[in-house]
């Protein structure tokens, strides 16, 4: 798994791609010989019409019995075998793009949302799906429908004509009916996604809902586009089952065909009585890919899709970040240059900002709202790529920094503290493999260790949906133990103190003091100046510059009097 995640976006889709490739032509062999043992019943059933029946030979019978179980035996045997290499190629694609694709799907929730992580993880599932499904396997078999119409050819030109013009008119049926619901389903499949992403956005809110009597207008904006989505549904729908019925009714004529076509030819003893049911056999096999065409053909599209989406993820949102781990270091913060435009702006959010941190310092950084403090400190942790300039810690480029080692040397705690779903254990320690003496370390220097213990289950109090709620105060308290788990060496704190009450605010600044004497670079972003009374160093940001930068007394001291650079409004630039 991690040999995979570290390899480029175009050898993993190489690689993808090659995998599904040729597991796609091993299945289009087996479907070749599979297809021809599917001629054993009807030629079985012709061979006793004609000959048994007629010579009354048990002999015969015994032998053509033999022959058709050891060829249905080997049709067994190669279907399942072919099964099988659907699931492999699912296995292998699954394997090889879904720890990529989590991570470029991460990359991309930064700066797109998180739906993005969400729909990429579901494209993945379709193509698993698809893969070991039934539609991945129809065209593979019109493919070698041939071979059916070859034998109804030699059976008699007759039945392979009729064979020939059915499998033309159901070809056509199939084209029109895609045509058109292809565009209806399209639509409505968008507006369903649309509409289940809005509403996931607007549960994430049930308590500001619920609390301003927001749902009813909630409500009724759904129902409209639900209401629109199923009229778009019901439209496509209507249309698919009537062309469906069609397609049906035109194969049962074409069974009656063929067999009326049988009849006159027995009639005028140009063919056996055998050949006529064998010959409605094979046609109905033969047409079989053909009638589920227009739905195997949607699931092709779909897949095709999806796999389309999932390359493109890969190949813009996948960062571009060193796969070696960096050893751990104490060396100084250099910020150099750093500008910031967010993508599709011309105006910078950062401009040119440059500063040098030393390990055991302490920077504050204050400024009004919207003056860039918080992109600042996604750059710091190395989220998001710089448009110019970068961010070193002891020469590595923070963005560039493989990320489990750069996990080590890090801490954060980002003005919205989100648990994951899982134990207080788990979260303190990252979802990593549990070091308890880490964890309790990490809970002690936060001091939570002893609001741990008042909890339910203590430290496995499970979180997430379904687990216990925890207040705002309690959130951030935990999230600043999982910021200082394994004692770090650059940490990063936006707003540390924005929910913690006074006994809060003094563990944190104990947990501060701790760190900056282990050696330990810290920078707090706050809006709260008694939290900065720890910080050795203050720059004040204003619109995305620094206008001051130094020890703490003097940046102070040189601050107009009047001019609000700490303020009480939040805001996340």
């Amino acid at each position: 798994m991690q040999q995979t995640a570290t390899k480029n976006p175009a050898e993993i889709i190489h690689q993808g791609r090659k995998a599904f490739v040729s597991g796609l032509v091993y299945a289009a062999i087996l479907s070749a010989i599979i297809n021809v043992l599917q001629l054993t019943v009807p030629l079985f059933m012709l061979q006793v019409h004609d000959r048994v029946v007629n010579s009354q030979s048990t002999d015969t019978l015994t032998m053509l019995v033999i022959i058709a179980v050891i060829a249905l035996t080997i049709y067994c045997i190669l279907d399942y075998v072919r099964a099988l290499t659907y699931q492999v190629m699912a296995s292998k694609l699954v394997r090889k793009l879904n720890l990529p694709v989590l991570q470029a799907a991460v990359s991309a929730s930064v700066t797109k949302g998180v739906s993005q992580s969400g729909q990429a993880i579901r494209e993945l599932n379709d193509i698993r799906t698809f893969v070991t499904g039934n539609a991945i396997s129809v065209p593979l078999e019109a493919l070698w429908s041939p071979i059916f119409l070859v034998v109804l050819f030699a059976l008699h030109w007759l039945y392979g004509l009729v064979a020939l013009v059915s499998a033309l008119i159901i070809i056509s049926l199939s084209l029109f009916s895609d045509f058109l619901i292809r565009r209806g389903m399209k639509r409505a499949n968008e507006t369903a996604v649309r509409n289940i992403g809005e509403i996931s956005g607007s549960l994430r809110h049930a308590e500001a809902i619920e609390a301003m009597g927001m749902l009813p207008a909630l409500a009724r904006r759904w129902r409209q586009s639900q209401l629109h989505t199923q009229d778009l549904l019901d439209i496509t729908t209507r249309r698919s089952r009537a062309l469906t019925s069609v397609t049906r009714t035109c194969r049962y004529a074409m069974q009656i065909a063929v067999l009326s076509t049988g009849a006159v030819l027995v009639i005028r003893q140009e063919v056996s009585a055998g050949s006529m049911v064998a010959s409605s056999i094979i046609m109905g096999r033969m047409l079989l890919p053909f009638d589920s065409m227009v739905d195997g053909w949607r699931q092709w599209v779909l897949a095709a899709t999806a796999w389309s989406n999932v390359r493109d993820l890969l190949e813009n949102q996948s960062p571009k970040r060193e796969t070696k781990p960096t050893p751990r270091t104490q060396g100084d913060l250099t910020v150099d240059r750093l500008v910031y435009a967010p993508p599709g702006s011309d105006v910078p959010v950062l401009k040119g900002l440059s500063f040098t941190l030393s390990p055991g310092e302490v920077l504050g950084i204050v400024g009004p709202s919207a003056a860039g403090k918080s992109t600042l400190a996604r750059h710091l942790i190395g989220v998001t790529r710089p448009t110019a300039g970068g961010v070193y810690l002891d020469g590595n480029n923070v963005y560039l920094w493989e990320r489990g080692s750069f996990g080590d040397m890090v801490g954060y705690l980002p003005q919205s503290v989100s648990l994951l779903d899982g134990t207080i254990r788990d979260n303190i320690a990252r979802m990593r493999d549990v070091d308890p003496r880490l964890v309790l370390d990490a809970a002690r220097l936060a001091d939570v260790h002893d609001m741990i213990g008042r909890l339910p289950l203590g430290y496995d109090t499970h979180l997430g949906e379904g687990g216990y709620m925890l207040s705002g105060g309690q959130r951030q308290r935990i999230g600043l133990a999982r910021a200082l788990y394994g004692r770090p060496r650059f940490i990063v704190l936006d707003e540390p103190n924005a929910n913690l009450d006074a006994d809060g605010e003094r563990a944190l600044i104990h947990a501060i003091e701790v760190m900056r004497a282990d050696g330990a670079i810290v920078i707090l972003i706050a809006h709260r100046p008694s939290i900065m009374q720890t910080a050795d160093k203050l720059m004040v940001l204003q619109d995305g510059k620094i206008s001051q930068f130094g020890p703490r007394t003097s940046v102070v001291g040189a601050i107009a009097p009047g001019e609000k650079v700490i303020t009480t409004t939040r805001g996340k630039a």
